[in-house]
């Protein structure tokens, strides 16, 4: 943590990140309404769990893109993947769509999309169900001893290994692509000395394609695989995501995503 004239509170920190992260998720909603004017309103705290997000303007929200949207801001704050949202009316504050999202994502709870709610004033709450806190906190000294252990060990082992991780060339560790290597245990590609991070579902979406190169994946498929096992699927989040993937690997003209009209999309690798 940074310091300046005294010890920053580390809470008072974490919780300024999180109102950056939500007013990022509002700032989402509105560019989804086409609004670049409204102001989202500030970021009401409740306690450590619970925040409260307002706009200045009425508008409409679809669920499926509520959910990308609070998802890719999370991610790219590095908040805890366990939290619940809840959209109510600003006059009588009645919930009109809700879901919950857990760390185990067969425990994660999304109601079916259904149909979008109509342009109102809306107030969107924002739960984390981590158990005390969102954040990780190194509280008491039980806790910092076992962190100080693992830390010891996790050394000990690096150290052990170096010499043979040191050894391996990329295409041991990764999965050769065309010019990139694929890791996705770690949710990345690699090309020369450039790491290209990848969201959790690019990087499913990623190892489907990579399993079957050169073969029609369909629609189907990939929304079953990616979305709805795993109890949500969202219309437009497959083409959003394979956008997404496209100019992660427009690097490499070797490789394409080449949409099948009416089918799916193929990975196209040229040797």
């Amino acid at each position: 943590m940074n310091t300046v004239a005294c010890t920053l509170n580390p809470s008072d920190d974490l919780q300024a990140l999180t109102k950056i992260a939500i007013r990022d998720f509002g700032h989402r909603l509105l560019l989804i309404n086409k609004d670049s004017s409204a102001l989202v309103l500030p970021i009401r705290f409740e306690n450590p769990n619970k925040y409260l997000l307002n706009f200045n303007t009425t508008l409409a929200i679809e669920p499926g893109q509520l959910i990308i949207a609070v998802e890719e801001s999370f991610e790219k704050a590095k908040l805890s993947d366990q939290y619940r949202i809840e959209v109510k009316t600003c006059d009588t504050q009645n919930v009109v769509y809700s879901f919950q999202r857990n760390a185990l994502e067969n425990s994660t709870l999304i109601p079916c999309i259904g149909r979008g709610l109509p342009k109102s004033c809306y107030i969107i709450e924002v739960v984390f169900i981590t158990n005390a806190n969102h954040f990780v906190e190194n509280k008491n000294s039980i806790i910092f001893v076992f962190v100080l252990l693992v830390v010891s060990i996790s050394v000990f082992y690096i150290k052990l290994k170096r010499s043979s991780t040191n050894s391996k060339s990329p295409s041991e560790i990764g999965e050769k692509l065309g010019n990139f290597y694929f890791y996705p245990e770690q949710n990345k590609l690699v090309i020369k000395s450039e790491e290209i991070a990848l969201s959790k579902k690019e990087c499913e979406l990623l190892s489907l394609f990579v399993s079957k190169p050169n073969q029609i994946l369909k629609r189907d498929e990939l929304t079953k695989r990616v979305w709805e096992d795993k109890g949500v699927f969202v219309g437009r989040s497959l083409d959003t995501y394979i956008s997404k993937l496209r100019k992660k690997l427009k690097s490499d003209s070797s490789i394409k995503l080449t949409n099948v009209h009416g089918v799916g999309y193929k990975l196209e690798i040229n040797e």
